[in-house]
Order: C-alpha cells, then structure tokens, then sequence
C-alpha cells in the first residue's frame, strides 16, 4: 500500500514547483516582454510614417484582430491587426491610413507564413502597394501564386483596419483612450 501512494505524492510536489517556477518566471518577464512589444511597434509606427509623436489608443474598438491603434499629430492612424493566412494568427501588420481615411502604407511587425512562400506577401513590394489608396472596406486585391492563403489574409488584415478605422473615425482621432 505505502509504495502506490509514494509516486502520486512525488508527481504532485514535483508538479506544483514546477508551477511555481513558472509562475515566477513570468512574473521576472512579463514587463519586459511589455516593453519589448511597445518598442517592436513604435519602431513599425516610425518605419511607415518616419520619425514622429504618436499618441496610443488603448481601446480596440470590439474587434479581436486590432491589438493597437496609434495617432499620430498629423492625423495619420497606424492599426495593427492580426489576421490569419496559411498560419493560424501568421500575419501581424501595421496598416497606415491616412488623413483623408486611406491606406498610405503597410508594416510587418512579424510574419509567421511559410518561408518563401506565404513571406512574397511580405516581399513582394508591389503586392502591398495595391493595397495603397484603398478607402473603403471590401478591398480585394489579386492573391499571389503559391500564396494565396496568405494573399487572403492581408485581404482581411486591411479590410479590418479600413472596417475599424471608418467605423470610429472620430474616436480615434480625438485620441479617446
């Protein structure tokens, strides 16, 4: 009898130091992956309008797929949307849109399609820039050979943004946090 209830007991301690050191590990790193991730964006924020102040909008407008909204003083929205191509959650852009209300610009934050495969929506410059002028949702745009799960999500990551983007113009340009 004592030795079927010595191994559960063992399990059980050994589960619950692992939990805890889990648990403390996240609690070491959880600011700095916070910190991390602010400056992995504003870096994208910079990288599509240039060098310039943006205020953050900490509201995503009830849709899961924005993770950040930034204001710039000019006018300019960036909108970072995840969406999914061949991977579940592969595509996280950045989508500039302009004062007049269109998209001025695209921004990779990460890209976890196939290597050169679904990466040609990333490296296939002219591809993103059809995107370019669109001001209305429902923006379709040719998907490219051999990556057409990837072409369909930045179809929708940009359609997101135009969708989020019209549909609270006005919050979001007066900054509401």
């Amino acid at each position: 009898m004592k030795d079927n209830i010595k191994p559960p007991i063992i399990l059980t301690v050994i589960c619950i130091a692992a939990a805890l050191l889990l648990t403390f590990s996240h609690e070491l790193t959880k600011e700095n992956i916070s910190q991390q991730k602010a400056l992995r964006f504003n870096s994208s924020v910079e990288a599509l309008f240039g060098k310039t102040e943006s205020t953050l909008i900490d509201d995503n407008f009830g849709n899961d797929a924005v993770q950040a909204i930034a204001v710039t003083s000019d006018g300019k929205t960036a909108i970072q949307v995840i969406a999914d191509g061949y991977s579940k959650g592969g595509i996280n852009i950045l989508v500039g849109i302009d004062e007049n209300g269109s998209v001025c610009g695209i921004e990779f934050v990460s890209l976890g399609e196939t290597p050169g495969l679904g990466s040609k929506v990333r490296d296939t410059e002219d591809f993103r820039k059809k995107f370019y002028g669109a001001s209305e949702t429902g923006v379709q745009v040719d998907s490219i050979s051999g990556a057409t799960f990837s072409s369909k999500g930045m179809n929708t990551a940009v359609d997101t943004a135009l969708k989020v983007y019209t549909e609270n113009k006005e919050a979001i340009l007066s900054g509401r946090k």
